[in-house]
């Protein structure tokens, strides 16, 4: 069984739910990362944030937010006093292919309800982040 409060990253980021965590990756996906990239097939599989410290193919320096909370203390972000900070600051570049926008929102849902309904909520949240609408006042529409 996959330890889902550990395959939560320091950013609020749902490793578990990832499409190159090692359990979810398909040979299709695969494919074409390694087609469009030319990163050999087996660097594409990831373990998770914390296992891998914050390094895969695409980190090759690591994760500045992981350094951040493990120099800090804190397990998640949202644990920190300085919460929210600029390396969770959200930016279009990359948002229709990366959930890079729902770390904050995720963090403030772990903070509001905890960890483990966070978890609950979070492979529908990631489905709407990419084939729901945005309607300006409203939110996400199904």
């Amino acid at each position: 069984m996959v330890d889902k409060i550990a395959l939560t990253a320091p950013c609020g980021f749902d490793c578990f739910n990832c499409e190159i965590y090692e359990e979810n990756l398909t040979e299709e996906f695969s494919e074409l990362i390694h087609t469009k990239s030319g990163v050999a097939k087996e660097k594409i599989p990831c373990k998770g944030c914390r296992v891998q410290d914050g390094k895969h193919y695409h980190l090759a320096d690591g994760c500045a937010t992981l350094d951040c909370a493990k120099g800090r203390g804190v397990d998640l972000c949202c644990d920190c006093e300085e919460f929210p900070c600029e390396l969770l600051a959200p930016i279009a570049d990359g948002a229709g292919m990366y959930p890079h926008n729902m770390k904050v929102y995720n963090l403030c849902r772990i903070r509001a309800i905890g960890i483990e309904k966070c978890i609950e909520e979070s492979t529908k949240l990631r489905k709407k982040y990419y084939t729901g609408t945005f309607v300006v006042g409203k939110g996400q529409a199904d």
